[in-house]
């Protein structure tokens, strides 16, 4: 095999080295389009700076960009770069964490957060686990795979697993958490997990974060579907 066949690990490695690029990839796990001065803003750095690390991660292929009018969105490129940037942070050095806010900020995220389009930290992890331990879904090492138990579960929930196979991309998914060191449902199939949580009023995206809020309902809706118990201290769900 010659060396151009090989793929350029390098210019990946690249990207993810700077820290501003890194700070941007980040805070596009929250499977949203953001425009260059909203990321420039997250990452501290000048919106001439953000567009030159933007053009690059473009020219990489870890991202993409959608034109809309004169303004220009920026995402996250596909889940499978979204599972290396999780995989990524569970074994990154944490950042110190300087203030309050910082704090509060950190304990959300671990929580429960978007990783690119599905559920992830640790009521991310708690779903997987429960879908497993009650039979609907196995664990083969390699992979997770729905069982006949758990395709009549997830129709029962609404969630057609025909359509979900359909769409363009890998149907389940095993991402490394980066908080929980522990993996979660990704693919469409986690996607669609999600997105029927967020219908049934259980969770809530929240502006400017990739923190996910769980309500009443949801924590009533956890306990009795999933069997996961969770409480309210002070107003702020609790493991």
């Amino acid at each position: 095999m010659s060396r151009k066949s090989n793929p350029n690990a390098a210019v990946i490695a690249s990207i993810v080295s700077d820290c501003s690029r890194a700070s941007m990839l980040t805070a596009l796990l929250d499977g949203r389009f953001h425009p260059a001065s909203e990321l420039a803003s997250m990452a501290n750095i000048k919106p001439q700076t953000a567009s030159y690390h933007l053009s690059k991660m473009i020219e990489a292929g870890v991202i993409m960009m959608e034109k809309q009018g004169r303004h220009r969105y920026y995402g996250i490129r596909d889940q499978e770069v979204a599972r290396v940037m999780e995989s990524l942070l569970s074994i990154a050095p944490p950042v110190p964490i300087s203030s309050l806010k910082q704090h509060t900020e950190d304990k959300k995220l671990r929580f429960a957060r978007t990783c690119y389009d599905h559920l992830a930290g640790y009521a991310g992890v708690q779903v997987t686990e429960s879908l497993i331990r009650m039979g609907m879904m196995e664990d083969d090492g390699e992979a997770f795979r729905i069982t006949e138990k758990g395709g009549a579960f997830f129709a029962e929930l609404q969630i057609n697993l025909i359509e979900t196979k359909k769409k363009r991309r890998a149907y389940i998914l095993k991402c490394l958490d980066w908080s929980e060191r522990r993996h979660h449902l990704a693919g469409a199939l986690g996607n669609a997990l999600l997105e029927r949580m967020l219908e049934l009023g259980w969770m809530k995206r929240l502006p400017d974060t990739r923190a996910i809020h769980i309500t009443e309902a949801g924590i009533a809706g956890l306990k009795e579907t999933f069997e996961i118990d969770l409480t309210i201290s002070d107003g702020v769900v609790t493991r």
